[in-house]
């Protein structure tokens, strides 16, 4: 039953994730990558910074125990001179006395030199670890850059579709400018005023063959032709030449 339950739970957190994504804004989720992509690269950079700190200390510890050693082995060798004068002299209590001096500084000496070698052993691995963090470090930031790079061509697409999905919007929203019965399109437009123009022409010819045109024709050939004689009339009555015919 748990183990059920459990099943659907994972299954419900796995759909309700999907539905996000899907309706999620990609310019936020790119810059939530990219944002996570800096956060990482910084641990890791902190990571590194904590491997090489850790070989500069032990640098530092290795210089020092090293000039530890050489004190010891100075104050070793002058305590056993002294001894050795001491007991060229016949005084074998302060030649003694030089002697447990000589024996605390070997003994000193050998401990140091125990932990210069650890320290040196510790160096080479940390400084193994601190190569391979510096080139984790680089090859990180290798892959911080392109995805920066992916950044910017992803923000370019995004506009671009964003872009177009505004023309295809803004498309149909014409189309539904001009349903049927509302404003016309200019194909429609045009169709209108090619009908007006075909039945101008139909109705002009229409009344230039009718009766009445005819008519009226008559009549005004009439009026031309007694303008004509009026003025032929007045030529002759002024003495002036004759209209010349065309």
């Amino acid at each position: 039953m748990f183990r059920l339950l459990f099943r659907v739970w994972h299954y419900s957190a796995a759909q309700l994730t999907s539905l996000f994504n899907e309706r999620a804004d990609p310019r936020i989720q790119i810059e939530q990558a990219i944002e996570e992509a800096k956060q990482q690269h910084l641990r890791l950079a902190d990571q590194a910074a904590a491997v090489i700190g850790n070989q500069r200390e032990l640098q530092l510890k290795m210089v020092r125990t090293a000039s530890e050693i050489q004190r010891l082995d100075t104050s070793a060798t002058q305590a056993l001179r002294l001894a050795d004068g001491a007991q060229a002299k016949g005084d074998d209590k302060a030649a003694r006395g030089y002697d447990r001096s000589a024996q605390l500084f070997a003994t000193q000496l050998a401990t140091t030199e125990s932990s210069l070698a650890d320290l040196r052993e510790l160096h080479e691995r940390s400084a193994l670890a601190a190569a391979a963090a510096e080139r984790a470090l680089e090859q990180n930031r290798f892959h911080l850059q392109r995805q920066l790079a992916e950044r910017s061509k992803m923000l370019t697409d995004l506009e671009s579709a964003r872009m177009q999905q505004r023309m295809a919007d803004a498309l149909k929203a014409i189309d539904r400018l001009a349903p049927a019965g509302t404003i016309p399109t200019l194909p429609q437009i045009r169709d209108r005023i090619d009908r007006q123009i075909g039945q101008s022409t139909g109705r002009v010819e229409i009344a230039l063959n009718s009766v009445e045109s005819r008519i009226v024709d008559v009549e005004r050939a009439v009026v031309d032709s007694r303008a004509a004689e009026l003025l032929e009339q007045i030529r002759q009555r002024e003495g002036l030449a004759p209209a010349k015919e065309e």
